[in-house]
């Protein structure tokens, strides 16, 4: 009857375990659940058959749920559930030769610090150094940072 109860709790926790990976991911009950069976599981392999089976119940626990997490990862059970694409966009860098340092605008939507802005006839992504622009406000260029333009606002 012991050696039923240990491979009963050892075959639950390996079951929620896969339930937990596959299909509640992050710490639930689950998860909770397969680490208490299996640690029950080896304590009372070590309080029925003493130290020898128990640390072999251990290393045989240890070493079988990450090769069973591997193979089950890596094999063509998973595939259909992997994300598998590869994202190939890019950030559009602003071009130098048409937006410089200097250049005036005016501010398309409200600049909350950031927001777009028509520079030379361009819809750019802007960040105001002072804070909240308001709509239609002119501001001038100031720095290009990738695909943010700097900008403050011409005091007229």
């Amino acid at each position: 009857m012991e050696l039923i109860t240990v491979i009963l709790l050892i075959l639950l926790g390996v079951i929620l375990l896969l339930v937990e990976f596959l299909l509640i991911p992050g710490i639930s009950i689950a998860g909770i659940g397969s680490v208490l069976s299996l640690i029950v599981g080896i304590v009372l392999s070590f309080k029925y058959w003493g130290n020898m089976v128990g640390i072999i119940v251990l290393v045989s626990v240890v070493i079988f749920i990450p090769v069973l997490l591997y193979f089950l990862f890596k094999g063509k059970a998973m595939k259909p559930m992997i994300l598998s694409s590869d994202i190939d966009g890019q950030v559009r860098n602003i071009d130098e030769k048409i937006i410089h340092v200097g250049d005036e605008g005016e501010t398309i939507g409200r600049l909350a610090p950031m927001g777009k802005s028509k520079i030379n006839g361009l819809s750019v992504e802007t960040r105001s150094t002072s804070g909240y622009l308001n709509p239609k406000t002119k501001v001038k260029v100031i720095k290009i940072e990738g695909n943010t333009v700097i900008v403050e606002p011409i005091n007229e």
